[in-house]
């Protein structure tokens, strides 16, 4: 096994120059630095990760808090924040909570001391609490969650926006009786969706006998459930709108069993655009959120904090959504800026 005193001969340095510049150190020249790790490269040396950590007080490691592993969304989700993480040389510590609050600080105390700072996923009302407890020095990075305040990074996503352009879309196609899946109730993206439909609908003049509102949990199960429910009423909508695309995948299954014909009958729509929206029957027309850049940006956002501990100030973004009109619902698109807003320190 190559040591580090075999790089430090080789390379006509000292031990100490080599532990450096594998640390980055300022105390090194920039020439010095890669002619030490090209060497090292070529010798097949790896620093002990352990031992570096012991050194730098540091781990080269994030952890990422989710409530859930399951589907399209987190595996995105994950791919955008490991390319980014690996790309600075950071590895990914992954951990479930389900979106419980004691799941949660159950998790966090397992990351303690392992990890460099958090990417932290807590769409649950109040399941961000936890997060409170961990030091204001600390790095972290709140996706989708119903904190408001400068205490923490945060990204969100424009739902209320997308459930509204979408209802807009389905009403300037001449629907007039409209259905919402609805994601669970304890959910602060679920309800921010069911707020921008609801908004939309008065906006649109539907009266309250020309909307429906269906139970759901986000799994294609409830999706396909809802559909069933719906088609059981006398007077059915002509556009069902999912709050993700799990439920209207769900959806468009009960409806091919009943033999009613997507868009022609029932029009059905989704939200996130997962990548098998675009390979259901007929393709899924959605309200598209880019899910690994989202990953992306919360993992860069957590590694500038990371590297600029005093100088970081935190900010608050939301990543806007853009229609995607397929084969399910029929119509043109109206694409939307695909570019994120800052709020610095406010909600």
């Amino acid at each position: 096994m190559v040591t580090i005193k075999d790089v430090a001969r080789a390379a006509g340095v000292s031990v100490a120059t080599v532990s450096r510049a594998h640390n980055r150190s300022h105390l090194v020249t920039e020439a010095t630095g890669r002619r030490v790790r090209a060497v090292a490269e070529r010798l097949g040396y790896s620093p002990h990760a352990a031992a570096r950590s012991l050194s730098t007080r540091q781990t080269s490691t994030i952890g990422v808090l989710l409530p859930d592993l399951y589907g399209e969304f987190y595996s995105e989700l994950i791919r955008g924040i490991d390319q980014t993480a690996q790309r600075h040389g950071f590895h990914l510590l992954l951990a479930s909570s389900h979106n419980e609050k004691g799941a949660i600080t159950a998790a966090l105390q397992s990351m303690r001391g392992r990890v460099d700072g958090l990417v932290v996923m807590s769409p649950a009302l109040g399941a961000h609490l936890a997060v409170r407890d961990l030091p204001a020095s600390f790095p972290v990075v709140l996706l989708n969650s119903a904190a408001t305040g400068a205490a923490f990074d945060a990204i969100t996503i424009a739902n209320a926006r997308g459930s509204a352009d979408m209802v807009q879309h389905l009403v300037g196609l001449g629907h007039r009786r409209l259905a919402m899946i609805l994601g669970p109730e304890t959910n602060s993206d679920a309800a921010e969706r069911l707020r921008g439909f609801r908004a939309a609908a008065q906006a649109a003049g539907l009266g309250r006998e020309d909307v429906w509102e269906v139970p759901g949990d986000f799994t294609d199960t409830s999706g396909f459930e809802a559909g069933v429910a719906l088609l059981r009423q006398a007077r059915r909508p002509t556009a069902v709108f999912a709050a993700n695309d799990a439920m209207a995948i769900g959806a468009l299954s009960a409806l091919r069993e009943a033999s009613v014909a997507v868009p022609a009958e029932v029009a059905v729509t989704g939200f996130d655009d997962i990548p098998m929206a675009r390979y259901t029957h007929p393709p899924l027309s959605t309200v598209r959120v880019d899910i690994a850049a989202l990953g992306s940006r919360a993992a860069a956002r957590l590694l500038e904090a990371v590297g600029n501990h005093h100088r970081h100030r935190k900010r608050r973004e939301r990543l806007p959504v853009t229609l995607v009109i397929r084969e399910s619902c029929g119509g043109r698109a109206v694409r939307a800026p695909r570019s994120f807003t800052t709020q610095e320190g406010e909600s």
